[in-house]
């Protein structure tokens, strides 16, 4: 740190609160050395910018929700982040392309994750952040960095992106291979700039002729004297992949016919592509809401000043005495918006063991879980999921009256159940659900249930017997202990720890704004979301650190001290 730095940028923060990249400073230290991205970045070339300094100056841009090119400024002018950075009162700073440069270099090293694994390292040792005690995870959408389109304009943008392409790699070529002036005329202006027309017949019309064109400009592409190279462009290969996905084509000695998909016949979302430029998009669906994008999960700490181990003597309580432990940030992930929560709940465990951060005890809501991951996640990780479950779905259960399966009397070893008047099933046989779900059928006589007085609480069929439908022995355990832990209040008021995520949600966004994605591509995605969890890792620990009252809340994103969370 040069002394004039240090000196004069002290003498200007002693009025107003002490800012976060001189306290990240002071309290961490050099925090991202440029030996951990040595792999990213090799010692022969031109002098470039140090990693951990570019490392760190995109945390800061992320804690205050700037652009790069702010960020760049902000390095030239901004004492504070000279300070942070270690640099002399008259370093010019940087250009914004570096930044962009920089989490290139990460992504295509797989480096997306090593600010945090850094962050959390040096967190661990300062017995800020642990394995065991309570964390809790949720989701989130994330918008796209791209435009919302149907499928007549997605057609002809993915169609005008690969002319777009190819008039830039190869003009000469294409000037040649498709009729320039009609198409510039039809292809130039963005497909959103105009309206289409309203009649439906006109856009189908101009639907079929998106996709005759498409068909002879990838004709084209793959003739034996077009060069090789211009079928693996990217924006080539997305028409390619769009137009499988959106038409057929079917070739006779009348010619070719070109028809639309309809939409039974359209591929699943989860492999249907939902823009030309940012071809990891996807279309979600969330409690009624649509989008197009991504989805990201965030897990973080949330032990009560009770949680701390004594061991420890107290040693990560003594900046924030007088209230609870700092919740921090332990693993982000980031994915299509197809993907279920239940689908990452084991990833999201992988990613925290692979940090040494497992919990004993995991605060989830009721899509991350289900019988076999309740059980799944105890056995392999050692970790409680504390999380709601389905309730019974039967007629009965649903109508709150007559004889549901827990009035039923299971006897596993004897493969029998008993009925609430004493009479035993008949029938106990496993079978496969959809194919793949493994669950136990179990009958009752049809000559035992049709006389039984109380047949219409039982069964609402008019000829056959009870049936009963059970998971495995040990998943149907759980499920029934799980459903009836979920009527305690005891319970209740232990699982109420899990809505704290929902403030953390409202942080990242409200801060960083988290929900919009920044730039393209599920990588990209990804590191931007890796440097969010950063950010807000280091201003709540700024809060904790300074002793920050937790209600004092109503204030933006650039007073930094206050908007710690951990409530």
């Amino acid at each position: 740190m040069p002394e004039l730095t240090a000196q004069v940028a002290r003498a200007v923060a002693v009025r107003g609160p002490y800012p976060l990249a001189m306290r990240v400073r002071d309290e961490l230290g050099e925090l991202f050395a440029d030996a951990e991205f040595a792999e990213a970045f090799g010692v022969r070339g031109r002098p470039g910018w140090s990693p951990g300094q570019l490392a760190l100056v995109t945390v800061l841009q992320f804690a205050e929700n700037l652009t790069a090119r702010a960020a760049a400024h902000r390095g030239r002018y901004g004492m504070d982040l000279k300070y942070a950075l270690g640099l002399e009162l008259d370093d010019p700073g940087f250009d914004a392309s570096v930044l962009s440069e920089f989490r290139t270099r990460l992504v295509e090293h797989g480096m997306e994750e090593m600010v945090l694994d850094l962050l959390l390292t040096a967190l661990k040792d300062r017995g800020l952040v642990k394995a065991g005690g309570k964390q809790r995870t949720d989701s989130t959408r994330v918008l796209a960095a791209v435009r919302d389109l149907n499928r007549l304009e997605l057609a002809g943008e993915t169609l005008r992106a690969a002319l777009e392409a190819l008039a830039c790699a190869a003009p000469a070529w294409l000037a040649r291979a498709v009729p320039v002036r009609e198409w510039a005329e039809r292809y130039g202006p963005r497909i959103h700039s105009w309206h289409p027309p309203a009649s439906t017949s006109k856009r189908e019309e101009m639907a079929l002729v998106y996709g005759r064109d498409g068909f002879a400009l990838l004709e084209a592409v793959h003739t034996p004297d077009a060069p090789a190279w211009l079928r693996e462009l990217p924006a080539v290969q997305v028409l390619r992949a769009m137009w499988v996905q959106n038409y057929h084509r079917t070739v006779s000695e009348a010619g070719a016919e070109v028809k639309r998909r309809e939409s039974k016949d359209l591929p699943p979302g989860r492999l249907r592509l939902a823009s030309p430029y940012d071809a990891d998009a996807r279309y979600g669906l969330k409690q009624g809401s649509w989008w197009t994008g991504y989805k990201v999960h965030i897990s973080e700490s949330c032990d009560d000043a009770d949680d701390q181990d004594p061991a420890s003597g107290g040693q990560a309580l003594i900046p924030g005495a007088d209230g609870p432990p700092p919740r921090l940030i332990t693993g982000i992930a980031t994915t299509d918006a197809t993907v279920t929560d239940a689908e990452m709940t084991e990833p999201v465990h992988h990613m925290l063991a692979a940090r040494d951060l497992l919990p004993a005890k995991h605060y989830l809501d009721s899509g991350y879980a289900s019988a076999e991951l309740i059980v799944g996640m105890k056995k392999n990780f050692g970790v409680t999921l504390v999380t709601p479950v389905l309730m019974n779905s039967s007629p009965q259960a649903r109508a709150g009256a007559g004889f549901d399966r827990t009035a039923f009397t299971i006897d596993w070893d004897k493969r029998q159940a008993t009925c609430p008047r004493g009479d035993t099933s008949t029938w106990w046989s496993p079978a496969t659900l959809r194919g793949t779900k493994a669950i136990i059928i179990i009958k009752f006589d049809k000559e035992t249930c049709r006389p039984c007085p109380v047949r219409d609480q039982c069964t609402r069929s008019k000829t056959g017997g009870r049936t009963l439908s059970l998971q495995p022995r040990e998943l149907q355990e759980v499920l029934d202990h799980a459903r009836l832990q979920q009527d305690d209040e005891q319970w209740r008021t232990k699982y109420a720890t899990r809505a704290g995520i929902e403030g953390t949600i409202h942080q990242a966004v409200a801060v960083t704004g988290i929900r919009r994605a920044r730039y393209l591509g599920l990588q990209k995605t990804h590191l931007e979301h890796v440097f969010y969890a950063v950010a807000l890792n280091l201003i709540r620990l700024d809060a904790w650190w300074t002793g920050h009252p937790l209600d004092r809340t109503r204030v933006s994103h650039l007073a930094r001290l206050d908007l710690s969370l951990t409530a």
